[in-house]
């Protein structure tokens, strides 16, 4: 079962800090999540997410693995955790914001999505309750109802659409997920309303009425400009449950964490971290590093000199310009640790300043600078 405790709120900003207890150990928030889209951290082993980077939770998704191996495969297996050896918090999405990416090879109705896979154009078809039994299948924490993302920009009237069509499956999976549900997973419904402060509103007001385990604002990174995105959060985060946790789905760059931690997110995920990495970005405390450019060529420093992580600790900026120009697969491994050890400890830097009341210190220092 989940349980949300809070510890610490700012009382000059919206910043909480607390514990997520699930089945599979506690969660500190507010929390990064690592995307491992199809049941695996690109380039990293389970040994390295435990144990070079202690990350408490991870995120898998739904379409992908229903796709491949199949969510009865993994069933028969054992469930994800033991599929993919991970023995802490982890949750799944419903699928739906990879469905709906898929843009002419997928139909809405009524009653889902008919799509066709991007593997081999296999048609198949997601329905509020069916991604909620393939999810149950997988055996996640947390699960994810389907809702329907709009690219922006949206009129209003087509958001409106979208936004009651978003409540009834929502209605519907929770639902579908309480007569089904024996207790061990929680289910988070999605806040849709593309850009449209009363349509954020609404959408939040009912399904607050579905008294959900948590919920989560989906919608973002869809194209808007980042303070629009800020926007829809502190809009939507003060209108859901104090005692219960708050997702931020699909966000964001380094910088933006701490904002939306003040806008009063306690989870979130994105794959920039570990997909910048693997293209030779790099996040630093001062900026980034871009690995290619021929000024590293015989840069004998680290990547960041107060990074603890393996690759900072062990290996220089010229050393991994050559493995990225060779095009090692140890290159990979390396940059995605560092990129997520950032993002880690920007996240628990967050937390222990909510802990002792320095957060709106914090939040200023990084606003100017980017570097605490």
């Amino acid at each position: 079962m989940l349980r949300f405790e809070l510890q610490a709120q700012c009382p000059e900003t919206g910043a909480r800090a607390g514990l997520l207890h699930t089945d599979h150990g506690t969660v500190e928030t507010p929390v990064f999540m690592p995307v491992g889209t199809q049941a695996t951290m690109k380039g990293l082993l389970p040994r390295d997410m435990i144990q070079d980077l202690d990350a408490k939770i991870m995120l898998s998704n739904t379409y992908h693995l229903f796709l491949r191996p199949g969510h009865e495969t993994v069933r028969k297996l054992g469930g994800l955790h033991k599929f993919m050896n991970w023995p802490r918090a982890l949750l799944t999405d419903s699928g739906g914001f990879q469905v709906f990416s898929l843009d002419s090879l997928r139909k809405v109705t009524e009653d889902g999505v008919i799509f066709h896979s991007h593997l081999n154009g296999d048609r198949h078809a997601f329905t509020p309750e069916s991604t909620i039994d393939v999810q149950m299948a997988l055996g996640s924490d947390i699960m994810m109802v389907l809702d329907e993302c709009l690219a922006y920009p949206a009129t209003h009237d087509a958001a409106k659409k979208s936004t009651d069509r978003t409540l009834r499956w929502a209605r519907s999976a929770y639902a579908h997920y309480r007569e089904r549900s024996e207790g061990k997973q929680a289910c988070f419904p999605i806040v849709q309303g593309s850009m449209f402060p009363d349509l954020r509103r609404y959408c939040t007001e009912e399904l607050l009425k579905l008294d959900a385990d948590g919920y989560a604002i989906g919608g973002l990174s869809v194209g808007e400009p980042r303070p629009l995105s800020m926007e829809m959060t502190e809009i939507t985060a003060p209108l859901l449950p104090k005692d219960k946790p708050r997702y931020a789905m699909g966000v964001g760059m380094p910088e933006e964490l701490p904002e939306y931690v003040a806008r009063g997110i306690d989870m979130m995920d994105c794959v920039l971290p570990s997909r910048n990495a693997r293209n030779g970005y790099f996040f630093t405390r001062t900026g980034k590093v871009v690995i290619k450019q021929a000024q590293y060529k015989e840069d004998p420093a680290p990547i960041d000199d107060k990074c603890s992580c393996y690759c900072c600790k062990n290996f220089s900026r010229a050393y991994l310009r050559h493995l990225f120009l060779a095009n090692e697969i140890s290159f990979s491994t390396l940059a995605t640790l560092h990129n997520l050890r950032r993002y880690l400890d920007i996240m628990g830097e967050i937390r222990q300043c909510i802990l002792v009341g320095r957060f709106p210190e914090y939040l200023k220092q990084f606003r100017s600078s980017g570097v605490v």
